[in-house]
């Protein structure tokens, strides 16, 4: 017995020698970690921030253009403060390569950032795990940021844009500047701080450099809420300012200087207050663009930035009230 146990004891020995010790599991790939990873929602009634452009054909928004984006020739996400301007825009890069079919989502680029870092998105119950070709944002920092990924090496400054206060028509609440916007009883519209470029870089610091950042926000960063009465934070574009002006919800708010121009020719019951440079902060404002460098698409998105410095392109973007950028801007660079 005791021999049959030693025996026992023998083998046992040899199994656990020849076992090798525990170790953590193997790491997932980034594939199956990118497939992991929760898609960023795209709110609902936004089709007309999702198109696909068939040359030759009607624009798909919508369910319809998302359906199409993994199959399109070119993939731009683009903030979306220039969506007025992209049918023009993309109509005119098709005169110049018409056989080239282009998704675009115009969206708040730090929307867009989130996306791409979770390689796609969701919209009203479908989705689409991809990536862009191209991307545009109000703030270098996050091209840097998609460097500092190894996802895009170079970038460009396309075009500029300024701050304006918008109020009704006839200014009723005699708005003048940056300083009235906490008077009693004016009703205020503004981007939220959480992920719309506008208020992230460039509007809190003017309202924090005015000191009116705390009675403005109570220090609450929050979407579609009111964070302190008579303050509305927007959703998702600062778009809904000039909607809720007309609509008599709000007296006044800040936008760029484009989307002022956009309600105007809308027909919307609205004017602009202009802002001195310091506070408009024309001379800083920057749209800065890049290639994502594993681009399936490299050709088609190389393409698309040459077009942007083209006359035809800066153009049209000036015709809506954006400032063109200069030769120098317009040379890409590398990213720090």
């Amino acid at each position: 017995m005791s021999v049959t146990l030693t025996r026992i004891a023998l083998l046992l020995a040899v199994i656990v020698a020849a076992t090798p010790a525990c170790a953590e599991p193997p790491a997932p790939s980034s594939a199956a970690a990118s497939a992991a990873t929760p898609l960023v929602a795209i709110p609902s009634h936004h089709d007309t921030d999702i198109k696909f452009y068939a040359p030759g054909s009607a624009v798909s928004t919508g369910l319809p253009a998302l359906a199409q984006m993994s199959h399109a020739d070119l993939v731009l996400w683009l903030a979306g403060n220039q969506f007025f301007a992209m049918d023009d825009v993309i109509a005119a890069f098709q005169k110049q390569s018409p056989t080239t079919t282009v998704a675009l989502l115009t969206l708040p680029p730090g929307l867009l950032l989130q996306a791409i870092k979770a390689s796609g998105v969701t919209y009203d119950g479908d989705s689409v795990r991809i990536r862009p070709d191209i991307y545009a944002s109000v703030n270098l920092g996050h091209l840097h940021e998609l460097k500092r990924a190894g996802l895009m090496s170079q970038s460009l400054i396309y075009m500029h844009n300024e701050l304006q206060i918008i109020v009704a028509r006839g200014n009723p609440k005699t708005i003048a500047g940056i300083g009235d916007l906490t008077r009693p009883g004016v009703r205020i519209s503004l981007p939220n701080p959480v992920n719309e470029g506008i208020m992230q870089f460039y509007l809190r610091k003017v309202l924090e450099r005015h000191g009116l950042w705390q009675a403005i926000s109570g220090d609450k960063d929050c979407i579609a809420c009111e964070p302190v009465p008579n303050t509305w934070f927007t959703a998702v574009h600062h778009r809904e300012t000039p909607q809720r002006i007309v609509a008599g919800q709000s007296d006044a708010g800040v936008v760029w200087r484009t989307e002022v121009l956009q309600a105007l020719r809308s027909g919307a019951a609205v004017e602009a207050v202009d802002l001195p440079a310091e506070d408009s902060l024309r001379d800083e404002v920057s749209y800065a663009i890049g290639r994502l460098d594993d681009t399936p698409h490299a050709a088609a998105a190389t393409a698309w930035l040459a077009f942007i410095g083209s006359r035809a392109a800066q153009d049209i973007y000036r015709s809506y009230g954006f400032v063109g950028a200069s030769d120098t801007e317009l040379t890409p660079k590398p990213l720090d």
